[in-house]
């Protein structure tokens, strides 16, 4: 039996291995200082976003990048970053500020799988290459998928609205709709609005 002083001694060497697998920064005032941060190309990140005008865009620099332009330089100061990082994935949050007349540009490694959750507004990515799953409650969803052959699954949905994806020859509207295409590519791709559009181009 392991001795309360062994077992004492394993959980004061393993605290500093927890702490060092997560990172956590909290940012704002981003008109004047954008969050920056260096991330590796090939990760995974998940992104929990504020509503609103927001652009996802993937870059050859390893580094996440979160821009904030607004008319109301005052209220855009409050939007916060969160953004928590393990080994091999990380998380990062958006949240606060006005809720007009403002854009926010989230730039990632162009090779970045993305996890994507937002309640309402316009949604763009583009030049992201990897798994992408993204829904949005309310509003427009626009993802440039590159080449459609890249990809192995593909699934897009709308519980009332429309979907355009010229990429893949399918063109639908009204409730309730969807398609499901299969390929040979290695990469996933789901989304999904509520009440809106899905343009996939």
């Amino acid at each position: 039996m392991r001795s309360p002083l062994c077992a004492l001694g394993l959980v004061v060497l393993l605290a500093p291995l927890a702490t060092a697998q997560s990172k956590k920064i909290e940012a704002n005032n981003l008109p004047d200082h954008p969050f920056q941060v260096d991330y590796p190309s090939g990760s995974q990140l998940n992104l929990y976003l504020r509503s609103g005008d927001i652009r996802v865009i993937g870059k050859d620099d390893n580094k996440i990048c979160v821009r904030v332009d607004a008319n109301n330089l005052d209220k855009a100061r409050e939007v916060t970053v969160v953004f928590d990082r393990a080994e091999n994935a990380a998380e990062l949050r958006l949240s606060g500020g006005p809720r007009n007349n403002i854009q926010i540009t989230v730039e990632v490694p162009k090779s970045t799988g993305l996890f994507v959750r937002m309640p309402a507004g316009q949604l763009e990515i583009k030049n992201v290459t990897g798994d992408k799953d993204v829904e949005l409650h309310a509003g427009e969803l626009i993802i440039d998928v590159g080449n459609p052959k890249d990809y192995s699954s593909v699934y897009a949905s709308v519980t009332s609205g429309g979907i355009e994806a010229p990429p893949f020859g399918e063109d639908h509207g009204g409730l309730f709709r969807s398609f499901h295409k299969t390929g040979n590519g290695k990469y996933k791709l789901h989304a999904h609005v509520g009440a809106g559009d899905v343009n996939l181009r």
